[in-house]
Order: C-alpha cells, then structure tokens, then sequence
C-alpha cells in the first residue's frame, strides 16, 4: 500500500486550492460548504479517471517499468509546477474573444465572475475544473505507480475539502498572499520527492 504516496499526492494536488483560496480569502469572497464540495467531487473525478487509466495500462508491462512511468510522469509534472512558478500567467487585457470558461480555466482567481464576493454553485464547477487540470496527468501517474484509485481519490477530495476551507480562514486574516505565490514551488518539490520516492524505494 503506497500510503506515503497517496497522501502526499492528496496535499500536492490541492495547494494551488490553497493558494488560490487565501487569495479570495483577502477580498471577503466566500466559498459555501456546497460549492467547496462540488470542487472536491470534480477534483476526485478528474484523479479517478486517469489512475484507473494508468493502473490498466500498467498491467501491460512489468512492475518495475510501471513505476518509473509513473515516477516520471509525476517528476515531470512537479517541474513544470516549479518552472510555472517563475513565470507565472499574466491575466490579459483585452480578451474580448476568451469566453468566461477560458478566462477562469486559466486565471482560477476569477471565478467569482459576477463579483458577489460568493462563489455559486454554477461559478464553482468553473473553479472546480480550473483547479483540477493538475488531477489529470498526477492521477495518471499514481496509476501507473500501483497506488490505490479509491484511496488517492479520496485523497484528494479529503484534502481539497480542508485547503480550501483554511485557505479562506487565512486570507481573511493577512494582508499578503505569500502561499499563493509559493504554492506551485512548494507542490513541484512534493511531486519531484514523490517520484523519485516511486522510481528508487
């Protein structure tokens, strides 16, 4: 049982979650309980899906081989978070062609898009996909390193459910969003360490 993995798995997928949430967190905006489980649930199914897929394309190949797939993939993955976080997206100004869909797929803090300080129900399936494009190639390669697809997924709901509800606390609290600007930094190191754990232990 790859416990270490599934649980930090579970923490890196969701700090961009914290991130972002501390950032609404410094302009009032409310997450309701409802909205953050809607979040979560599209966070799991976005994991599911690809750790059933890399758990049945592993068993085409042997064991060893899996997991250096699956350490790769989730090395990779934290680099791009860390290179990401030195060249951080850049909101545009004159978008007028991006449908709101886009604009918030790619700037996950512009969610609230009716500016009611509460992200709705229809707002957090928006924010819910924006923040689950991580899930994706992570859950593929928990998948191919044997990790459990219910336990990681739950995993992960788990812990967007908790990063999300503090991450509003704190922003309510600061006046600098410090995690924000380190939260692809910090989950790139978690996701390398979880790799290299994978290929060599």
């Amino acid at each position: 049982m790859h416990w270490l993995t599934i649980l930090l798995i579970g923490v890196a997928a969701n700090l961009d979650n914290l991130g972002i949430s501390v950032s609404y967190g410094l302009k009032s905006t409310r997450i309701p309980f409802v909205s953050n489980l809607v979040i979560a649930a599209i966070s799991m199914i976005c994991a599911y899906i690809p750790i059933i897929a890399g758990e049945f394309m592993s068993q085409f190949i042997s064991e060893t081989v899996a997991n250096y797939i699956g350490g790769l993939l989730i090395i990779f993955l934290g680099g791009k978070c860390i290179v990401e976080s030195f060249y951080p997206k850049t909101t545009e100004v004159a978008v007028r062609v991006d449908s709101t869909f886009t604009k918030v797929i790619s700037h996950p803090e512009l969610a609230d898009t009716n500016d009611d300080q509460i992200i709705s129900f229809k707002e957090s399936i928006l924010l819910g996909l924006a923040l689950a494009m991580n899930c994706l190639a992570m859950g593929l390669g928990a998948g191919f390193t044997g990790a459990s697809p219910l336990l990681t997924t739950l995993s992960i709901g788990v812990f967007s459910l908790l990063s999300i509800s503090v991450g509003i606390k704190i922003g309510s609290k600061i006046s600098d969003n410090r995690i924000g600007k380190y939260s692809n930094s910090i989950a790139g190191i978690i996701l390398i360490l979880i790799g290299i754990y994978e290929i060599f232990v």
